[in-house]
């Protein structure tokens, strides 16, 4: 018999139990910065040594947290079901648990981009500076969509929705467009799941398991893979 596909759609809440800062929660990112300083085109036209800072801050961020109980259960569950991880989260802590299908549609922040082709680049670790360019001359960028740019796999994602068996959202409180409108496109027979902390309301035929993910997610793994 096949196995099932699961499609899971990840959020900030899943890294912030890794220690990594959200931007929108009380103490997060934008309480320190302005979105018009460091998160727009226009802003690294501007001032570019204060993006590729404050991206650089992060990215060394990211390379010290590890992967939490919630990156591992969701690693596990390919030993069951076909996982396909769409995240909005800019860290590889998916990867770095074991996930092996990971789409990120914000951006992978270990990765560099020409601010002018579009080509990427694996930065092995290592910060942006003022004066790295890409073969065409260009200043290299953040791979890191910022606001008022396009995000990154949207077609591919509501496609992934609407095909899978399972839809599991963790970790996201739903108020990001476009990424939240992935939960109206589950096909009707879809087994639904959110596990948040928090939300204001809880999109149609989802069980709602409120609790961190570390906690809430290995335990609905294991629900799920007793009914597979």
């Amino acid at each position: 018999m096949a196995r099932k596909s699961m499609v899971v759609l990840s959020g900030a809440g899943v890294s912030a139990e890794s220690g990594l800062a959200t931007f929108r929660d009380n103490g997060g990112l934008w309480d320190n910065y302005s979105v018009y300083e460091v998160a727009t085109p226009e802003a690294f036209h501007k001032n570019p040594k204060l993006v590729l800072d404050f991206y650089n801050f992060r990215r060394q961020e990211v390379l010290k947290a590890l992967p939490n109980l919630a990156h591992q259960a969701l690693a596990a569950a390919e030993e069951d079901f076909d996982v396909t991880i769409v995240t909005q989260n800019v860290d590889d802590l998916h990867e770095r648990a074991g996930s092996s299908q990971v789409i990120h549609v914000h951006g992978l922040i270990t990765q560099a981009r020409s601010s002018v082709s579009g080509e990427l680049f694996d930065l092995k670790g290592q910060d942006i500076q003022l004066g790295d360019q890409c073969p065409e001359g260009a200043q290299l960028r953040p791979h890191v969509v910022w606001f008022g740019e396009y995000i990154n796999h949207m077609d591919e994602a509501v496609e992934l929705v609407a095909a899978a068996d399972i839809v599991l959202v963790v970790g996201t409180s739903l108020t990001v467009y476009p990424f939240a409108s992935l939960v109206d496109c589950p096909r009707p027979d879809a087994q639904c799941y959110l596990v948040t902390q928090d939300i204001d309301a809880v999109p149609s035929g989802f069980d709602y398991r409120q609790g961190p993910a570390s906690v809430e997610l290995p335990k609905l793994m294991h629900e799920l893979k007793q009914l597979a």
